[in-house]
Formats: C-alpha cells, sequence, structure tokens
C-alpha cells in the first residue's frame, strides 16, 4: 500500500507563513501529479494547487502569487509555502497523489492517495 503524510500546519497570525510537507511512503514504482487541496468548515474541497511529475504547477485564484508548490522527486514529497495568509485560508489541508505502485505480482496499479489532513488556523 501507500501512504501520506502531512506536516506542518499550525496557527498562525493574519499575514504570517507556513509551510506543509507531505511524503510519501509504500510500494511507489512512480509518482504522477501532487497536490494540496483544502476544506474550511461547512464548505467543499477545494483544489489549491498542483504540480505534475515534470514540475508544472497549478494554483487556485485565490492563492496565486502567495502560495507556493513544489515537490522533491527523490523524497517523494511535495511542499506547500503559504505566505501572506488570510483568515479565510483557515482549513483543514489534505496532500493528494497519483501513484504507480507496485503488486506482489507483475505489473503495476494506479492509486490515487489522499492523506489524513492537517489543519491551518489563521488568526485575525
Amino acid at each position: 500500500q501507500v501512504q501520506l503524510v502531512e506536516s506542518g500546519g499550525g496557527l498562525v497570525q493574519a499575514g504570517g507563513s507556513l509551510r506543509l510537507s507531505c511524503a510519501a511512503s509504500g510500494s511507489i514504482f512512480n509518482i504522477d501529479d501532487m497536490g494540496w487541496y483544502r476544506q474550511a468548515p461547512g464548505k467543499q474541497r477545494e483544489l489549491v494547487a498542483t504540480i505534475t511529475s515534470g514540475g508544472t504547477r497549478n494554483y487556485a485564484d485565490s492563492v496565486k502569487g502567495r502560495f507556493t508548490i513544489s515537490r522533491d522527486n527523490a523524497k517523494n514529497t511535495v511542499y506547500l509555502q503559504m505566505n501572506t495568509l488570510k483568515p479565510e485560508d483557515t482549513a483543514v489541508y489534505y496532500c493528494n497523489a497519483g501513484v504507480v505502485a507496485s503488486t506482489a505480482g507483475p505489473g503495476y496499479r494506479y492509486l490515487e492517495v489522499w492523506g489524513q489532513g492537517t489543519l491551518v488556523t489563521v488568526s485575525s
């Protein structure tokens, strides 16, 4: 199996910064796209940012210019640097990855994997 473990959430004042990390582990052959999503109380989960294995980035309009997604393919890890945080950024942040996983037999299988979430709270 494959697991994603997030870290780096916490409480920060408006205007501050946080850096989230998400490390993938398990029977990984290759990782395709990786990304961050968030879910605020009473709202649906929404995309924050994604990054392809080749480094192409995509951001939600609400975070452009403030958040930066990056990845270290050697470490199977994706990061989210969040600057100039606003109270409306308060949410549980989830890591997501498309993983080509090794199997016990021949061949591979494609898995969409989610992390457990990490809470980011921005106070005004």
